[in-house]
Order: structure tokens, then sequence, then C-alpha cells
């Protein structure tokens, strides 16, 4: 039976999406072309090896336009036989690049694939894509007469349904900030890390960017407290009024600009070529969810993968939840049972960033 192991795993250090930012001047094609070029780099093989590349990346529009993943690769200076594509699952798109590519390797499909992500939020900001226009058409307010709603409220509608007050939510985010400190103090990323040139949107400053930009050790319950609610609305208070307003800046994850991307092979592929696997794709999962709620489909999901993998919560030793905002993963925590010192034990998007279309891989 094939299997479909991980030999490589690279990222950028994660910049402030905004003008200014450590990254804010790189171009996105080009900061993938260095991640991807890190890459086979470190993992000591012969792009040409390589059958396919699979982009996430969520802002599909300017610098980020006509298939950035394509572009990448050539500018990587991979040959041009090295096909790719760009995909956008919203914030899971790089973890969906993996599904692809191990999905791939154990159909038989690719025996070398590359599953990676950018997104540089500063250049390209959320909701660029759009172009003004309305994304759902009348067929979904037909099915949704009162409208959908952004991840902020969304968030705010977890907090409510699962009882989490703002102590909770401000507990858990100073708790990823101090993770992430802790993490990068100790050096737990300097495998993973790629040292970037700093661009701050003057050209190179003759600089070189080696660790997250957003983390702050400072962070504390009580710092996080003094923030107001980030999307309080009279008119979405008649709508929900269970809705206490506790969701903060602080509570959210960063806007960034970043990339990531990893080294997909099967297994006998990689013991030829001599990379050492370090991780085997076991089990996979995907769910929907109340596009209301939006942010909830990874409970489900997470019950979905430990049912195909035949495991229970407990038989896990680590778990990566993305930190959109604090409600969803002690939401998560709440209906699975996890143990949160289990959770995110680096630090999450909270306090390293959240570059849309990379963090699946970063």
């Amino acid at each position: 039976m094939r299997e479909a192991v991980i030999v490589a795993a690279v990222r950028t250090p994660v910049g402030r999406g905004k003008p200014g930012g450590a990254l804010s001047g790189w171009h996105p094609v080009d900061l993938l072309a260095t991640t991807l070029q890190g890459l086979v780099g470190r993992a000591g093989i012969d792009p040409a090896e390589v059958d396919d590349v699979i982009a996430g990346c969520v802002s599909q529009a300017g610098a980020q336009a006509f298939n950035v993943g394509r572009n990448a690769v050539l500018a990587a200076g991979f040959p041009e036989s090295v096909p790719a594509t760009t995909i956008d699952r919203q914030c899971g798109s790089s973890q969906q690049a993996l599904h692809f590519a191990a999905q791939g390797v154990i159909a038989g499909s690719y025996d070398v694939a590359i599953a990676c992500g950018v997104e540089v939020m500063s250049k390209v900001p959320m909701f660029s894509s759009t172009m003004g226009q309305d994304p759902f058409g009348s067929k979904i307010l037909e099915r949704y007469p009162d409208g959908l709603v952004n991840q902020g409220i969304s968030a705010e509608l977890i907090a409510a349904k699962w009882g989490l007050s703002r102590d909770d939510l401000d507990g858990f985010s100073a708790t990823s900030h101090q993770r992430a400190a802790a993490a990068a103090a100790d050096g737990r990323f300097e495998t993973e890390l790629l040292p970037v040139a700093v661009d701050r949107g003057e050209g190179p400053t003759g600089e070189t960017m080696t660790a997250d930009e957003g983390i702050r050790p400072d962070s504390t319950p009580e710092s996080l407290a003094g923030l107001r609610a980030a999307f309080q609305s009279d008119e979405l208070s008649q709508r929900f009024p269970q809705i206490q307003w506790v969701v903060t800046a602080g509570g959210a994850s960063q806007i960034s600009d970043g990339a990531a991307a990893v080294l997909v092979m099967e297994r006998s592929k990689a013991e030829a070529l001599g990379p050492t696997p370090r991780a085997r794709v076991h089990a996979m999962a995907v769910a929907g969810d109340d596009p209301i709620f939006m942010l909830t489909g990874v409970i489900p999901a997470t019950q979905q993968v430990l049912q195909r993998a035949g495991m229970t919560i407990d038989d896990i030793d680590a778990f990566e939840v993305n930190e959109a905002f604090a409600p969803v993963v002690l939401a998560w925590q709440q209906e699975t049972g996890a143990d949160l010192a289990k959770v995110n034990v680096n630090g999450g998007a909270i306090a390293k960033g959240h570059p849309l279309g990379a963090s699946g891989r970063s």
C-alpha cells in the first residue's frame, strides 16, 4: 500500500500584514518562490523530481492573481515541466493543498508533490477578490433571508452559544502569545523558519527577518482586558440579542504576510532519493457547517478524522487548531474534550499571525 510521507517543511517568518510590515514590500510570487527554493534546497532534491505543486491562496487578485502557484514555480527556477495550481478553501487553503498532495501520492498520481501557500495581505487585502461585487447571488439570499454575517459576528455567536466569557478569551489569547514567545526563545521554530530579507515597501533594508513579527511576549489577560469589542453593532444586537460583545482584536488572528511549503513523497520514493520521512499522512477529513456560525467546521471534521483513523481524542499528543478567533478553539475543546495543554503548544495565529493561504502549513 502506498504511503504519503512529509520529508521537509519550511516557512518564512510571518510579517505584519500592513504597510511597513517586514514583508510588505515582497511580491507574493517572489515570496513563495523563495520558499519553494528553500524547501527543495533543504531536502536536497532536484526540483525536476516534483510531479505537481499545489498552492493555497485566498485573495487571488492583483499580485496574487493568474495562478500564483505556477508563477512561483517559474520564479523559483524550477524546470518549466513542473506544473502548479492554486486553490482556495479559505483559511484552510494550504491544508487542503496538503490533502490533495497526499491523496495524489496515495492514489499513485504523484511520487513527489509540494503543498504550499502564500498570502501577502499588506499588498492584497482581504476581500480584494470580490472587486466590490456580491459574491453570493440571489439563491443564497433566498436560503438565508436575514443575510450572512462576517466572521467577527460568527465568533461572537460561538462565544455566546458555548458560554465563553471575556475573561476566557483574554486568558486564552494571552497564553497563545506566551507560548509562541517561549517556543521562539527555545529555538523550536528554527528548523522550519527560512530567513528572508526585510522589505518594508521601499526595497530590501539590508536586514534579515528570522522571527515572527507579531508575537507579543508581554501580553497578559490584564493588558488584553483594556481592548474594546471589535465588532459591536446596535443593529446586530437586535438580530442576535444573545451576543455579549466579548471578541476583541486581541482575541483574533493577526492580518499577516507569509509563505510556507511542505514536500510530500511516496515512502519508497523518499527512500530512493534520500530524505528522511518526518511524518506520515494517516487520515484526512473536511466538513461544512452552518455558515452563520461559519468557524465551527473544525468540530465535525475532528470527529470524522478520528473515526476514519480508528482513534480517540485521547490518542492524540498534540493538536493544531487555527486561532481565527479565540472562541473557535475553546468551543472546539468543549465539544471534543481535548486537553488544552496539548493544543497549539507553540502558540497559534493570535500570536504568530494568519497569512490566509499559508496558515495550514505555517
